[in-house]
């Protein structure tokens, strides 16, 4: 029996906003790889999209030290490469920042004093002069060169050798993981009480949770700061230490975990609910052996925002934990390996893949649970 299925023009529109939508993510994810892996020289001239194509760079090197300097009838001679071994294809060159395309290859150029400079399309060159070179540096050559595409680690090796990385890595993963876990466990507790226990206020609760959801992030962090110092100092514990920024993170993070997971309790069903009080079954006896494992995929969905959120966070690094070498923070090391200007995009673009490295592994193992949740699920 053969059997023919029609696919509506809705089934194609779907299909279609999906591929646009995985185009969307996947083409400036492309883009930063591809820029993480060039040449400084190339990724500071021309965007990721021109990586395969020859690049036109204007460029500037040092001729060899005068001791390098041979004889050559009653002139004294420098010679070398500007490329050191790597390709490209030189199209003008000059002797002055002012006037770096004066002159075409395989021209000898009249400089200063009878001296003359005479760059090849290869790279070779050759300063002449009719006295002896004196000093210990050359003289700078300006030039015009088409370069190929060149990848390379470099960029990877200089920020995986940075001092410091390696601790504000284990930093990161100290401050990360409480700050996941705690808000979920918390938020577990009273998304229950607020789904399905009866007491005076609860829909007070609820819109007092939706309206913490609202308030500015940087406005609460300065008296949030002081309240824990304050606090802090009357038991003993330090202002800059882990706790007070796993308890930052926590409350920041609370309001939207009790909303989603108190959404995602309250759509149980409720007859499971009656029927396990029926049975003599206690308020806590229904929300761990019922209700945390129905709300397990609500649990695992948090659980990637909030560590996603705590693994990227600065700010609340820099208030909590400050610039302190033994606390510093994965993001917060890369911001000082970055400088304060922020023109090195080889090493900005090579950063963020070794940081969403992490987040990536978190990301794959909870999806994993997730679909398991899911099914374990629908199954009860």
């Amino acid at each position: 029996m053969i059997t023919s299925s029609k696919r509506t023009p809705l089934t194609y529109l779907v299909h279609a906003t999906v591929l646009f939508l995985v185009i969307i993510w996947t083409i400036p994810t492309a883009g930063l790889f591809i820029s993480s892996i060039r040449d400084k020289n190339q990724l500071s001239t021309s965007g990721w999209w021109t990586a395969l194509a020859t690049s036109e760079q204007r460029l500037v090197a040092r001729a060899h030290e005068p001791k390098k300097q041979v004889q050559e009838g009653n002139r004294f001679v420098i010679r070398g490469n500007l490329f050191e071994g790597s390709a490209g294809e030189i199209t003008k060159f000059g002797s002055s920042s002012l006037r770096p395309d004066e002159f075409e290859v395989g021209t000898v150029a009249e400089l200063n004093k009878g001296e003359t400079l005479q760059v090849m399309e290869n790279g070779d060159y050759a300063f002449s002069s009719p006295v002896e070179w004196k000093g210990s540096r050359g003289d700078r050559i300006f030039y015009t060169a088409e370069i190929p595409p060149r990848f390379t680690l470099e960029n990877y090796r200089e920020v995986l050798s940075a001092e410091g990385l390696g601790k504000s890595f284990i930093n990161s993963l100290t401050v990360t993981i409480p700050a996941t876990i705690i808000p979920i466990l918390v938020a577990a507790f009273a998304a229950y009480a607020l789904a399905w226990m009866r007491f005076p206020g609860r829909a007070l609760l609820v819109a007092a949770v939706v309206g913490l959801l609202v308030v500015p992030l940087q406005m609460s962090l300065i008296p949030l700061l002081k309240s824990y110092n304050m606090i802090g100092e009357f038991f003993g514990v330090g202002s800059k230490t882990y706790v007070g920024i796993w308890l930052a993170h926590t409350g920041f993070g609370l309001p939207l975990a009790i909303y989603l997971l108190r959404n995602y309790i309250v759509g149980l069903p409720r007859e499971i609910i009656e029927s396990a009080r029926v049975d003599g079954a206690s308020d806590f006896d229904i929300f761990r052996k019922i209700v945390l494992p129905l709300s397990f995929p609500a649990l695992a969905s948090f659980a990637i925002f909030q560590f996603l959120w705590v693994w990227n966070d600065l700010l609340i690094a820099m208030v909590f934990l400050g610039n302190d070498a033994d606390h510093m923070v994965l993001t917060g090391q890369l911001r000082e390996l970055l400088g304060s200007r922020g023109g090195n995009w080889e090493i900005l673009t090579a950063s963020a893949f070794i940081t969403i490295i992490i987040p990536l592994c978190v990301f794959f193992g909870l999806q994993r649970y997730l679909v398991r949740g899911l099914l374990a699920g629908s199954v009860k």
